[in-house]
């Protein structure tokens, strides 16, 4: 039986600019940084939210093992292009965090903006793709017209 989501893939096109991205800039910690295969093998990257220990992104270049050189490079494209969403990253202060986060340089796409589910901003990392970052709202109103 399934128990849960435990590793993600984010797709990069640098690892060593997206790992000083994700834990100089959102304060993600390093979970995992090796080789795999020796020096001149596959690089594993992972990185995580302090307080979840669980789950983790794996900061993935285009072209590993399991991807032909076309997709690889199409892959590549879609994330320069900016047009993957990699996800929704949650916080308990996003207007707090919003401002901290865009005082690093972080390249905001939306301002915080209330949303039937909570309020959200949305943000690019440094290869392009998107995030939405959100507060949850406590407990939806299914009474309301978006809900049905």
């Amino acid at each position: 039986m399934i128990k849960g989501m435990s590793i993600v893939t984010v797709w990069v096109l640098d690892q060593d600019r997206a790992k000083e991205f994700y834990t100089e800039k959102l304060g993600f910690e390093v979970r995992t940084d090796m080789r795999i295969g020796g020096d001149s093998g596959m690089r594993w990257l992972t990185v995580g939210a302090k307080d979840q220990p669980d789950v983790q992104l794996t900061l993935m270049v285009p072209g590993t093992p399991g991807l032909d050189p076309e997709s690889a490079e199409a892959i590549k494209k879609l994330v320069a292009k900016g047009v993957l969403g990699a996800g929704v990253l949650t916080t308990d202060d996003v207007h707090g965090d919003y401002a901290a986060l865009k005082a690093k340089g972080v390249e905001f796409l939306q301002e915080p903006q209330e949303r039937p589910y909570g309020t959200e901003a949305l943000f690019r990392d440094d290869s392009g793709n998107w995030f939405s970052f959100t507060q949850p709202r406590g407990e939806l109103d299914l009474d309301q017209p978006w809900a049905s």
